[in-house]
Parts: C-alpha cells; structure tokens; sequence
C-alpha cells in the first residue's frame, strides 16, 4: 500500500527573520518552501489561508504553477460563492495544474436571515456538491431549483482535465456529516484521536458510503502536528503523541502511527514542519520508514502493538460528539 503524506502550512520564520509570517507571504521563499515539500516526498500541500475562499483560490493556482507534481488541497468553504461560479473556477485551477487540485470542503454559514441549523447546512452542502459534479460532467447548460441554490443556464466551459472526478475531502463527526460525506467524499479526513475512537468513526463512514452504493470509499486522512520537528533532536526522546508530537525516532514515530494504518488511514496531514530543514529531514527520515514499514504490512492481518506512550483518550465532549 502506498502511504500519502500532505503538508499543512503553517506560518514561515524565515521570510522576515523571527517573525511568523504567512506560508504564501514571500514568493521566493514559498518557491523554495513549495519546492523542498516536493522534493521531500510529501504528496500535496493545504491551502488554508486567512483572507478566505478568494484568497485561496488564488494561492492554489500559484501554488500550481510552481510546482510541478504535487497536488494541491484547496479549502473551499462551500456556498461562499454561487455553484456555478465556484465550478467553472475550480475547473480552471484543475486545468492550470493538469489535474492535481483536490476541494477540502467546509460547510458555510448562509450569512442572512435566521442562522442555519447544523443539518441544514450540511443539506445545503449536499445540494452544492451535487450541483458542481452536475456543472462538471454536463455537455449542455442545466437549470435546477432546489432548497438553497437556484441555477440558470449553468455551464462549464471548457472542462476540466478529470471533469466530475476532482477529489472532494470532508470532515466532521456528526452523524448528518458522516452521511453527506459517505455521498461525496473521496477522502475524510479525521480528527486526531486514539485508535478505538478512529475505528468507530471509520466504521460509521464506511456504512455511510455504502448504503450510497460507494463500497470502498473514501480514503482515510489522519492530521498530526510536529511540535519543532528535527531529526537533530534528542532522538531517543519519546514520540508523544498529543495534539502535537515531540520528534523522536523514526522508529518510534513509525511504531506511534501504524496502528492507524491498519483501521485504514492512508494519507497523514503533517502539520508543524514550518522550514525547509525540518521538511528536508522529515522527508528523509520519517516518511520512508512509515511507507517501508507500510508496505512489509501488506499481506498481514494482525494490529501492529500499540506504544506505550498511546495518545491520550479524547476529552469527554469530543467522545460524545462522535457517537453522535
């Protein structure tokens, strides 16, 4: 099997000496950021930035002109901008790239009126994604008059380079949103959490996906977040396990994250590697560990052991959220 790994941006130190500054702030230095992400073997990279959905649509298509493999995951905050709209300006991102754009979708408030419930807007999201696979894959303008969006001669032209099959990635643990996501979502990306509560919740997204007729989808995403990753550090500390993890051995890192591989995870949105040594080493140490270990699983049914130092048990409001 082969296991994914993507890059979440956080804020550079290097651009402006020991300030934080944006991912996308300095263009020669996100250049050579975007650069050593790829030459480290991460598989694409999150565009998640503060200015919104405009913002990001705008970074994704520089980020795709400066790269030349690594997909790029576009946060797109679904109803922010009418279906149509969004459609043929995603489809234009896809095009840029050849086809390396992937739709981190988040749900939207309305913005007007009496706020929405939690399944309403998700009903709308629903109806939004249906509507852009509809405005990607048709071959004649189409009208639709539905709850939320109403759309007129709604055409995309020209398509796509994969037309309806730009990958939508999903998350959340309510159970409207595990049912929304077993429709649409080709990855979910889930919440950090032990590895009982991520088989519960793979469980549940699974059978979702199933009784909409997907047997076998979406993948599975687990997001970490390297509090200072260096291989330069203390490597004999322990990998913990938290919301963040101190960098310990490969080894140790590898043995923390495989049980996870056997519920299903197969991609890890690593989070913290904020310069390029950190990236280069993770690159170097971490991942060809995780993706050797991987591959020596496949053909084996067995759970690999749990490490000692399990990550801690979620707080009781996120154990509730998820039964739910």
């Amino acid at each position: 099997m082969h296991i994914e790994f993507t890059h979440v941006p956080g804020p550079s130190l290097a651009a402006v000496g020991e300030v934080a500054t944006p991912f996308f702030f300095d263009l020669r230095e996100s250049e050579q950021m975007l650069a050593a992400i790829e030459n480290a073997g991460f598989d694409r990279i999150v565009v998640d930035d503060a200015g919104g959905l405009l913002t990001n649509m705008d970074l994704a298509a520089q980020a795709m002109r400066r790269t030349g493999a690594l997909d790029i995951s576009l946060t797109h905050w679904a109803g922010a901008i009418e279906p149509a709209v969004a459609a043929r300006q995603l489809a234009a991102i896809d095009s840029i790239g050849g086809g390396r754009l992937s739709i981190r979708v988040m749900t939207a408030t309305q913005g007007d009126g009496e706020p929405a419930s939690h399944v309403e807007t998700l009903q709308r999201t629903d109806e939004y994604l249906v509507l852009l696979k509809r405005l990607w894959t048709n071959d004649r303008p189409i009208d639709h008059e539905g709850p939320a969006y109403s759309v007129r001669n709604g055409f995309v032209a020209p398509k796509g380079p994969r037309g309806a099959e730009i990958p939508l990635r999903m998350n959340g643990l309510s159970g409207t949103t595990f049912r929304v996501a077993g429709r649409h979502a080709d990855v979910f990306e889930l919440p950090f959490a032990t590895p009982d509560h991520i088989r519960h919740i793979v469980e549940r997204v699974r059978q979702a996906a199933l009784e909409c007729g997907r047997a076998g989808q979406p993948k599975f995403a687990l997001p970490l977040r390297f509090d200072r990753f260096s291989r330069r550090q203390n490597a004999d500390s322990a990998g913990d396990l938290g919301s963040a993890i101190r960098a310990g051995s490969p080894e140790r890192i590898a043995l923390a994250l495989l049980p996870y591989v056997s519920l299903g995870v197969r991609e890890f949105m690593i989070g913290g590697l904020n310069d390029r040594g950190a990236v280069a080493d993770f690159g170097e140490h971490v991942i060809p560990i995780i993706r050797n270990s991987a591959a020596r699983r496949d053909g084996r049914e067995t759970a690999w052991p749990q490490p000692a130092d399990a990550p801690p048990a979620w707080t009781a409001s996120e154990s509730k959220a998820a039964r739910h």
